[in-house]
């Protein structure tokens, strides 16, 4: 299925070439461009012009009809013929109006099933646009050049076209043909070159490894028999995520990377850390996964419906929730995780991290497989040199008592990175004072058993699960 052909996708791009987020920048006020963002497009609507930047900007951000002479004018050497054939524009009269949502991500135009706040509905083969979810990836994904790289369930193409930027070649996958058709179409006007494949999930790519690998799949937790493509796996529960999870490893290069969005159930007696841990292999992963929200299944089944436009299906909103509680499901996890593929035994770390931290999330990421990847065995760390990491500091609250200022609490806190805090005791806030590069752990621990009449083996074996804990939290730096 293609929404243009190859010829004509490119006279597209070529009509849409000064059709940029830096061109509207330039054009339009900031405060008009974030009414728009709020939905509020008078003031942009005040400021635009019949030439072609007005015409794409009513149509494509405002989604307001426009003459159909002054659309033609716009889209040459795109025939306005075309333009409607493919379904781009709706005809009225002598007016016509955008039948495709619009949007950028940095300065690539990137076209979609149309927005909710436009005049536009879903259907079951909805194509979504940048959402929220999808921002979210792009922030976590690395960068770092790789020689392959894929997007699994790549939708219009949003994490397709960044990863050209660092990647020499990338495949997407869709189960949607009318999804790939957008990620074809966006990837001609936007000049870039992918490897398109048709298919459920992993499947088309049976038997391939890539060096870095991304997803924003179709996460939802829906009853069966659901029928939204864009956000319903066709997997009983959260078996998306566990499925994506179970196969990282052989999906990757040696140090290949997985990163992807997922949705995970919070059961009754069941920790979900344990459930998310129990998915992966127990060899050759280590895997960071965070839950960013975590929600009762009234309000996730309220969100979906809101999202899909169901919001009155009673019925549907009923066997919902009737499925959770058949299924002792307390909460339902949002996230992501991040696996990397290694020698030796799994490292899982599972962790909430509901607070807001220092972006990018790509850097955290980076930050979170160098420890993980880091010797930080009992061994290693008493023969290393540990230093505080830079915007740490010592925070401390007290009360007046007989002899002045008692000091009831204390407790480490970022200025940066994931912006963590933790409560420490007195001996190790001892210990961390020495904590500058220069003494080896083994030395500081000697001095600190001298001082309290310990005996430094029983001291360190007190220590090391607080020590490791503030390497992995990035506190403590090797």
């Amino acid at each position: 299925m293609r929404l243009l052909q190859t010829d004509a996708a490119a006279r597209l791009g070529e009509a849409l070439r000064g059709f940029r987020r830096a061109a509207l920048a330039a054009r339009f006020t900031p405060e008009a461009l974030a009414a728009a963002d709020r939905g509020d497009y008078r003031a942009l609507l005040d400021q635009c012009g019949d030439d072609p930047l007005g015409v794409f900007t009513r149509l494509f951000v405002a989604g307001i009809t426009v003459d159909a002479e002054a659309a033609s004018n716009a889209l040459a050497p795109l025939t306005l013929g075309e333009a409607v054939r493919c379904g781009m524009l709706i005809p009225g009269g002598y007016d016509v109006i955008a039948d495709w949502g619009a949007q950028f991500e940095g300065d690539r135009l990137l076209f979609s099933d149309q927005r909710p706040n436009t005049t536009g509905g879903r259907g079951p083969d909805h194509v979504l646009g940048v959402g929220g979810a999808s921002k979210l990836l792009l922030d976590l994904t690395l960068r770092d050049p790789v020689a392959s790289a894929l997007d699994l369930g790549t939708g219009c193409g949003v994490q397709a076209l960044a990863l050209t930027d660092h990647a020499a070649a990338v495949a997407a996958t869709d189960l949607s043909d009318r999804a790939l058709a957008f990620a074809a179409l966006n990837a001609a006007v936007n000049g870039a070159d992918l490897e398109l494949l048709q298919g459920d999930l992993l499947a088309p790519v049976a038997g391939r490894t890539f060096d870095l690998v991304v997803a924003n799949p179709p996460f939802v937790i829906a009853t069966p028999g659901s029928g939204w493509t864009y956000r319903d796996g066709g997997r009983e529960a959260d078996g998306i995520a566990a499925e994506l999870a179970a196969a990282s490893v052989d999906l990757l290069n040696p140090g290949g990377t997985m990163q992807f969005l997922a949705n995970w159930l919070h059961r009754k007696g069941e920790d979900w850390t344990e459930r998310v841990a129990g998915w992966f292999p127990d060899e050759g992963a280590l895997v960071w996964a965070v839950e960013r929200e975590a929600l009762d299944p009234l309000d996730y089944v309220r969100t979906w419906q809101r999202d899909s436009g169901e919001s009155h299906d009673a019925e549907q909103a009923a066997a919902w929730l009737d499925w959770f509680e058949a299924n002792e499901v307390e909460a339902v996890g949002f996230g992501f995780i991040a696996v990397r593929k290694a020698n030796g035994p799994s490292r899982i770390v599972c962790e909430e991290a509901r607070h807001a931290v220092q972006a990018p999330w790509s850097d955290r990421i980076a930050d979170r497989f160098a420890v993980l990847e880091s010797a930080i065995e009992p061994e290693a760390l008493w023969e290393s040199r540990l230093r505080v990491a830079d915007g740490v500091v010592l925070q401390q609250t007290a009360a007046v008592g007989e002899e002045g200022w008692d000091v009831d609490r204390q407790w480490l806190q970022q200025a940066e990175g994931m912006r963590y805090a933790e409560e420490v005791d007195p001996l190790v806030v001892a210990f961390l004072g020495a904590c500058n590069g220069e003494a080896e752990v083994r030395l500081q621990v000697q001095l600190l058993a001298e001082t309290y009449g310990a005996e430094p083996a029983l001291l360190y074996a007190q220590l090391y699960p607080v020590i490791r804990r503030l390497v992995e939290r990035g506190f403590l730096q090797l």
